[in-house]
């Protein structure tokens, strides 16, 4: 298992969708890590991008609109030596591997009592995975 004090080399985080809470984690740590560092996202059943996220990032100038769901059966796994799981009422994907594994329990923003305009939840969410991200990582 990787030393998981050391700087990461890259670092995947999962969700179930992909749609939101991995999206803006993928984006938080692109915009904080160095470009050395390999980053990524994946669910275990992708949707679809949550425009909600896409809003909320760009609040803080980080595009992520061109971002697309994405299974991490398409995901190169040797690529990462972290894996943050970030589901919290669901079931979270699994994968294989020598990875330092971590769990971060977030609520998915896009839950049953989100609006469709409703960006409150995803800001919860993007700052407190900005600052997960800050002192994990950084």
């Amino acid at each position: 298992m990787p030393d998981s004090k050391s700087k990461p080399r890259g670092i995947l985080f999962l969700c179930v969708a992909n749609a939101a809470r991995s999206q803006m984690a993928e984006g938080l740590a692109r915009a904080l890590l160095p470009e050395t560092v390999r980053i990524a996202s994946a669910g275990s059943s992708p949707g679809q991008l949550d425009p909600r996220a896409v809003a909320v990032m760009a609040e803080q100038g980080i595009d992520i609109q061109h971002h697309h769901s994405k299974s991490v059966d398409e995901i190169r796994l040797a690529d990462f030596d972290q894996v943050v799981t970030l589901c919290a009422d669901e079931v979270c994907p699994v994968a294989m591997g020598d990875f330092t594994r971590r769990h971060w329990p977030f609520p998915d923003p896009a839950g049953d009592r989100a609006g469709p305009d409703d960006l409150a939840p995803f800001r919860a969410v993007r700052d407190a995975l900005r600052e997960r991200i800050s002192e994990t990582f950084a």
